[in-house]
C-alpha cells in the first residue's frame, strides 16, 4: 500500500495519484448515464420521452435516498485491519458486527470518538473486518451497469413499454446504490487525507481532472464505436447513416462493457495505493466512558464533536448545500441535454454527440490544473463567480444564435471551462465547511448529494413531461424545445447560483458555536 496521511506532512505523488483515480469507475458510468441514457432510451430503444425520463428519475431518487444513509453509515462503520471505514464502503459492504458486540452501541462510540491511537486494541476501528453477505460500492456498479445499456432480455418488439421499465428498474437501483457508496466514501476521504485548504483544492482538482479524463475516454470510445459502426453502411443514404436508431444498440452495449472493464482496473489502483488514516496519533487510545455528548479532549483544547444532527442547525450547511445543488444542476443537466440539443436543435450528425462533449471536457481538463493558483489569488467566492460568468456567456450565446455552425466548438469550450471551475470550487467549499470535523464528513457529502440527485431527477422529469413530441422521432416543435432547455439549465440555474453565492459573500462560511448537550 501507498503511504498514508501524516500529521503536517504532504501526501506523496503516488498517494495523490491513487486517490485521484478512486472515482474513475463512477465517473465513467456517470458520463454514460447523464450524456447517453435519455438518448439511448428515447432515440435508440424508441421508448417514450416520459418513460425515459421516469427511469432517469428513478435512478436519481434511488441515488439521493441512498447517499445520506451511506454517509451516516460510512462515518459509523468500523474498519478492517488494513482498511479505513470509507475505503471499506468504497469496495464492499462492511456488514454485520462481530458476535458478542452490541452493534449500535459500538457504532455510536465510533461516531463520537474524535481521535484514537492507531495501535489501540480496544478501538472498534482497529478490530476485525466486517464481511457482508452482499457486495456494495464498486462491486454493485460493476455487476449492474452493463445491463442498463443492453437490450431487455426476453423482450420483443411486441413487449409493452411498462414491462421493459420494470426490467431495467432493479439494475438502475442497484447501480445507483453502489455509485452512492463509492462517491461518498471517496469524497469524505479528502478532509481525512489532508488538512491544508490549498491541498484540499489540489486533491479536488486532481479528482476532477480524472473525472474529465473519464469523460474524454467515454466520448473518444463512443466516437470510435460510432465510426466503426457506420463504416460498413457505405451504400446507405447519408441521412440514415448519420441518424441514431436501433442499429446503434451494439455501440452502447460495447461502450458499457468497456467502461466497467477500465473502471475495475483503476479501482484496483485506488485500493492498492490509498491508505486511509484511521486516527491522528498521540491523542489517546481509550474510548470515552462518558455519555454520548462528552467531547474527547485534544491536547490542551476541549472541542465538542459535531454530530450529524448538529449540522442541521448550522446555516452554513444550507448555504453550501444550495450552492452545490445549483452547481450540479448546471453541470449534469447541460451534460444530459447537450446530445439532444446537438441532434435535434442543431441537426448535426450523430458523431457530434461524442466530439462536442469531448471538446467540453478537454477544456475542462486544462482549466482544472489552474484551480489551485486561481483559488489562492482570487479566493473561493471570486473563483466561483468567474466560472459562473463563463457559463452565463455560453447561455447568452445559445439564446441569441439559432444556428452555431463551426462556432459550436467555441461554445463547448466556454461551457467546459465554466462547469469545471464552479464544480471544483463548490467541492472545495464543502471541504472548507467540514474543516476538522471529518468524523461526520461523509454525512455532509451525503446530504449535499441527496439534494443534487433528487433535484436533477425532478428537473429531468419536468423537462421530459413538457416534451412536445410523443413519438421516438423529434417533431418540428422539439427543435426550439431543446434550444431553450439548454438556455434554461445553464443561464436560468446560473442566475440562481449567483444568488446563492451572494449569500456567502454576506455571510461567509462559519460554524456557529453549539451546545453538545442540547436536544435537536
Amino acid at each position: 500500500m501507498g503511504p498514508g496521511p501524516g500529521a503536517g506532512r504532504a501526501l506523496s505523488p503516488w498517494a495523490r495519484l491513487s486517490f485521484a483515480v478512486g472515482h474513475f469507475l463512477n465517473d465513467l458510468c456517470a458520463s454514460m448515464w447523464f450524456t447517453y441514457l435519455l438518448l439511448y432510451l428515447h432515440s435508440v430503444r424508441a421508448y417514450s420521452s416520459r418513460g425515459a425520463g421516469l427511469l432517469l428519475l428513478l435512478g436519481q431518487v434511488a441515488d439521493g435516498l441512498c447517499t445520506p444513509l451511506v454517509g451516516v453509515e460510512a462515518d459509523r462503520t468500523a474498519a478492517c485491519v488494513r482498511y479505513g471505514p470509507r475505503k471499506a464502503w468504497h469496495l464492499v459492504d462492511p456488514g454485520e458486527e462481530p458476535r458478542g458486540r452490541k452493534p449500535r452501541q459500538a457504532a455510536d462510540k465510533v461516531t463520537r470518538v474524535r481521535a484514537a491511537s492507531p495501535t489501540a486494541p480496544t478501538s472498534p476501528f482497529l478490530t476485525s473486518c466486517h464481511p457482508g453477505a452482499a457486495g456494495k460500492g464498486t462491486i454493485c456498479v460493476l455487476l449492474s451497469f452493463p445491463f442498463i445499456f443492453s437490450p431487455c432480455l426476453g423482450c420483443s418488439d411486441t413487449t409493452p413499454e411498462w414491462a421493459a421499465m420494470l426490467y431495467y428498474s432493479p439494475f438502475i437501483v442497484v447501480f445507483q446504490f453502489g455509485w452512492a457508496a463509492t462517491q461518498i466514501a471517496h469524497l469524505s476521504l479528502i478532509p481525512v487525507l489532508v488538512t491544508n485548504e490549498h491541498e484540499k483544492v489540489e486533491l479536488t482538482a486532481l479528482r476532477y481532472a480524472f473525472t474529465v479524463v473519464a469523460n474524454i475516454t467515454v466520448y473518444g470510445a463512443a466516437w470510435l464505436l460510432l465510426h466503426l459502426q457506420v463504416s460498413p453502411q457505405v451504400g446507405a443514404p447519408p441521412d440514415l447513416r448519420d441518424q441514431l436508431g436501433v442499429q446503434d444498440v451494439p455501440v452502447f452495449r460495447n461502450l458499457a462493457l468497456l467502461v466497467v472493464g477500465l473502471g475495475a482496473f483503476f479501482s484496483f489502483i485506488f485500493h492498492l495505493g490509498t491508505r486511509e488514516g484511521r486516527r491522528p496519533p498521540g491523542t489517546g487510545s481509550e474510548l470515552p466512558a462518558e455519555d454520548e455528548h462528552s467531547p474527547l479532549l485534544a491536547p490542551g483544547v476541549a472541542r465538542p464533536l459535531l454530530l450529524w444532527k448538529d449540522w442541521l442547525r448550522q446555516p452554513a450547511f444550507y448555504q453550501v448545500g444550495i450552492l452545490y445543488m445549483s452547481t450540479r444542476l448546471i453541470v449534469n443537466l447541460s451534460q444530459t441535454y447537450m446530445a439532444m440539443y446537438l441532434t435535434y436543435s442543431l441537426s448535426l450528425p450523430k458523431k457530434f454527440i461524442a466530439t462536442i462533449p469531448l471538446v467540453m471536457y478537454v477544456s475542462g481538463f486544462a482549466s482544472s490544473f489552474l484551480m489551485k493558483p486561481v483559488n489562492r489569488c482570487l479566493g473561493r467566492n471570486l473563483t466561483y463567480f468567474s466560472g459562473l460568468l463563463v457559463v452565463l456567456a455560453f447561455a447568452a450565446w445559445v439564446a441569441l444564435a439559432d444556428a452555431l455552425g463551426p462556432a459550436v466548438y467555441a461554445a463547448a469550450v466556454l461551457l467546459g471551462v465554466g462547469c469545471a471551475t464552479i464544480l471544483v470550487t463548490s467541492l472545495a467549499m464543502t471541504a472548507d465547511l467540514i474543516g476538522p470535523h471529518t468524523h461526520s464528513g461523509a454525512f455532509v457529502y451525503g446530504a449535499m448529494s441527496f439534494s443534487d440527485k433528487v433535484a436533477n431527477g425532478l428537473a429531468v422529469m419536468a423537462i421530459q413531461s413538457l416534451h412536445p413530441c410523443v413519438s421516438e422521432l423529434c417533431c418540428a416543435a422539439c427543435v426550439n424545445f431543446y434550444h431553450w432547455v439548454m438556455v434554461a439549465v445553464t443561464g436560468g440555474v446560473g442566475v440562481a447560483a449567483t444568488l446563492c453565492l451572494c449569500s456567502l459573500l454576506l455571510w461567509p462560511i462559519h460554524l456557529r458555536t453549539w451546545d453538545p448537550g442540547a436536544q435537536p
